[in-house]
């Protein structure tokens, strides 16, 4: 039976397919036999719950629902529902749902950048069958910042939304000689506008407003002039917050030092007596030295005292 409702569907599409071309249409297109063909492009907020449908018929009418997935890194998947069996090889929490009118959709819980790419979905009804073909595309807000900076005689305001999907538009509330700058890094695009003022412009209430679909409404940024001779108070404060905590260290660790030189004792103090095993170790050396120079002092006063005896005793 699943086979036969295949090759019937295949069939119809294939004729769906050839009126298609026929009346020049790649929309929709509905045939006599009630086959319908449907090419559609959503997008969705990143985080988003994204809900997909193929057809307005309830569950009653349906015979089958396909959806093939085809995602853009290349990974393929399958869920579907037939005479009430699931089945599911995507195993990433996509499901198929019904609406309080007992109305089939796909349910994708929290949109991420990896879902994007080409669904389709086949449902095959009692009467008829539809196709449609639904590339769905994810929406990034970008970053937005503003800001001034003197260029030679010229005074240029620039405006950046980075990182957004699809690129975001600027505009400028002054006329000038405005240039833009796009570039994409896998599907994520920043852009950024250059407005060049002459010297001496009044740009005291310069705006730029930049729109994205991820927006109800546009985004406004001031940008504010320059003042001459602004000092970077800012950094001055941070540099002294550093030098204050850079000090306190400092005499933190100088008080330390005082302190354990203060509470170590002295080596050099005069209560202090020579160890006792100094004082035996001298003893005998002294001992010593005193029965040498006796000696040596008899022998002196032997020689003067008769020194042809000491010269034959010597001999």
């Amino acid at each position: 039976m699943m086979h036969m409702m295949w090759i019937y569907a295949v069939v119809i599409f294939v004729l769906s397919e050839a009126q298609s071309m026929d009346t020049g249409t790649n929309q929709s297109t509905q045939s006599a036999n009630s086959t319908v063909y449907v090419v559609r492009h959503l997008a969705f907020n990143r985080g988003s719950e994204a809900n997909l449908t193929c057809s307005n018929k309830t569950w009653n009418e349906m015979l089958f629902v396909i959806w093939h997935i085809q995602f853009q890194t290349k990974r393929e998947c399958r869920i579907s529902f037939n005479n009430g069996t699931n089945d599911d090889s995507c195993n990433d929490g996509k499901s198929l749902r019904n609406t309080s009118s007992v109305q089939s959709y796909l349910h994708i819980p929290k949109f991420s950048d990896t879902d994007e790419g080409r669904y389709q979905c086949e449902s095959v009804y009692t009467g008829g069958t539809e196709n449609h073909a639904i590339h769905v595309a994810i929406i990034v807000p970008p970053r937005i910042s503003a800001w001034l900076y003197h260029k030679d005689n010229k005074m240029v305001a620039v405006c950046k939304a980075e990182g957004g999907r699809p690129a975001a538009n600027i505009s400028w509330s002054h006329l000038g000689n405005a240039s833009y700058v796009e570039n994409d890094r896998k599907g994520f695009f920043t852009v950024e506008s250059h407005l060049e003022l002459p010297e001496g412009t009044d740009t005291e209430n310069l705006t730029c407003a930049i729109r994205h679909p991820n927006w109800t409404g546009e985004r406004i940024l001031l940008l504010k002039p320059e003042k001459a001779g602004h000092f970077p108070w800012l950094y001055v404060l941070i540099g002294a917050v550093i030098i204050v905590l850079l000090a306190g260290f400092l005499l933190l660790a100088i008080k330390k030092i005082i302190t354990l030189r203060r509470c170590k004792p002295s080596d050099t103090s005069p209560s202090k007596s020579p160890p006792a095993e100094d004082v035996e170790e001298v003893e005998p050396y002294a001992s010593y030295v005193q029965r040498v120079n006796s000696i040596y002092n008899s022998s002196a006063d032997l020689f003067i005292s008769n020194p042809a005896h000491a010269s034959h005793s010597h001999a």
